[in-house]
């Protein structure tokens, strides 16, 4: 599972990265990410809280090699992927995209690997969750 657990610090650096900075500049990074919208500072810093949250418990999976979490990610990645575009469906703004396409090629990479991995007999079972 080597390759899938590489593939992780993508989102692991998306996550903290993206929530320091929602965290310290939450208006300048609604910007950044094509916002058109006009969401409360303090609720963007809350989606930082969070953001920073989930990064710290990947961070703990990859180091701890918590290898029967590994399918969990793209599970919960794609959860997350519906309600991005459903969100953007409501709102037509673009920030929402701009979360979506960060979050699909995490989930194209772990997926990916996830695979690979698993072809070479890799991994702890052939199943995403147990």
């Amino acid at each position: 599972m080597k390759t899938t657990r590489i593939s992780l610090y993508y989102l692991a650096s998306y996550l903290w990265l993206g929530g320091l900075a929602l965290i310290f500049a939450p208006k300048l990074s609604a910007e950044l990410m094509l916002s058109n919208g006009d969401y409360p500072a303090i609720m963007l810093r809350a989606l930082g809280m969070f953001m920073i949250g989930l990064g710290i418990i990947v961070a703990q999976v990859i180091r701890r090699r918590i290898m029967e979490l590994y399918g969990t990610t793209l599970l919960v990645r794609l959860f997350f992927l519906f309600c991005l575009m459903t969100f953007y469906l409501f709102t037509r703004d673009p920030f929402f995209l701009v979360l979506f396409t960060i979050v699909v090629i995490g989930v194209m990479l772990t997926g990916l690997s996830f695979l690979l991995d698993h072809q070479r007999g890799e991994g702890v079972n052939h199943h995403l969750i147990d």
